[in-house]
């Protein structure tokens, strides 16, 4: 069976990949490490965890504007997750998705989604976002 929720595409595009479900903000400015996209934060619940090529979903953005130029970076380099789905507005990520775009010719989709369609993700698994930010993945109620 596949399930399905939309989100309000702050960055519209398409992506696939395993989702990196986190309950906590991330700063990409210290919480994440630049040449590798591995989370580096030692309080984060994802903490070692990688975000390249993954759907990252993360309730909220924190920290610096800087952020922006670690995701600028980290898409640069190949190591930049494949989407971010978020339930606040992200703007320090957005900013880095669409200067990613313009620069690079590489889009990170950012989807915000309700408070309980974040609550409705899997813990883990596929997912794909598809351009109307519909994000659709396969569940299993057996």
């Amino acid at each position: 069976m596949v399930a399905a929720i939309t989100g309000r595409p702050l960055v519209a595009g398409e992506a696939s990949g395993d989702l990196l479900l986190s309950q906590q903000a991330l700063s990409f400015w210290g919480g994440i490490d630049p040449k590798s996209g591995e989370i580096i934060d030692r309080r984060h619940d994802c903490f070692g965890g990688s975000i390249a090529g993954k759907i990252v979903a993360l309730p909220a953005e924190k920290g610096s504007s800087t952020g922006s130029a670690v995701l600028l970076e980290l898409v640069r380099i190949g190591k930049s997750p494949a989407a971010i789905l978020t339930v606040h507005l992200a703007p320090i990520l957005a900013l880095g998705a669409i200067i990613a775009r313009e620069l690079y010719g590489k889009t990170i989709p950012i989807l915000q989604l309700t408070r309980s369609d974040f609550q409705c993700l899997p813990d883990t698994g596929s997912v794909t976002i598809r351009l109307d930010g519909t994000l659709q993945w396969e569940c299993d109620h057996s």
